[in-house]
């Protein structure tokens, strides 16, 4: 049988979990700056299986405009180069036989609003994500109201604590959003 700490624990895990996927898709969105998160997350067919580019290479940027992939088997290049070209993500990999430079070319006045924009929505989808979190919290505590298994005092206590959590995540929502566009609109 669930219990209100149940309740407010899992909401915060939720809640938190929504936050933590913001901050990865957030460090995926290309500044003016080379960045191993631009490129690390994207899945290689590698030998006929969907792996991640982080786990079959080495990632660096020796220069802050030049992004190092540098993968451990070299038969595997030309499926990371293509994984890399399907992206769009707006950078054109270069191999060399070995590894595979990719130089970050300086953003556009206009590239960087639309990257604003971009995270602004991902933003809102993660805002949304947490107040669904805090709907579900809150229809389960009244639920155990109605059981009968917490008193009234117990359940506005609860329902406190889960707005209180709420408002938390939601500041921190707007706190990697702004850093974002900092980092974005930078030149």
């Amino acid at each position: 049988m669930e219990t209100l700490d149940d309740v407010l624990l899992d909401a915060d895990d939720k809640m938190d979990k929504s936050v933590q996927f913001l901050q990865q898709e957030l460090g995926g969105l290309r500044t003016g700056k080379a960045s191993p998160a631009m490129v690390e997350n994207l899945n290689v067919d590698y030998y006929g299986s969907q792996t991640r580019l982080r786990e079959i290479a080495n990632l660096s940027t020796p220069e802050p405009r030049l992004l190092v992939v540098n993968p451990y088997d070299p038969t595997s290049l030309g499926a990371i180069e293509k994984a890399i070209l399907a992206a769009n993500i707006g950078i054109t990999p270069v191999s060399d036989g070995r590894v595979i430079r990719i130089p970050v070319p300086e953003l556009s006045e206009e590239r960087r609003r639309d990257l604003v924009k971009v995270a602004r929505r991902l933003a809102e989808e993660s805002r949304v994500a947490i107040r669904n979190v805090r709907r579900e919290a809150n229809d389960a505590i009244k639920g155990l109201q109605k059981e009968g298994t917490i008193s009234e005092d117990e359940r506005e206590a609860g329902l406190a604590e889960i707005q209180k959590t709420t408002d938390q995540r939601i500041a921190r929502v707007d706190e990697l959003l702004e850093a974002k566009e900092k980092d974005v609109m930078s030149v």
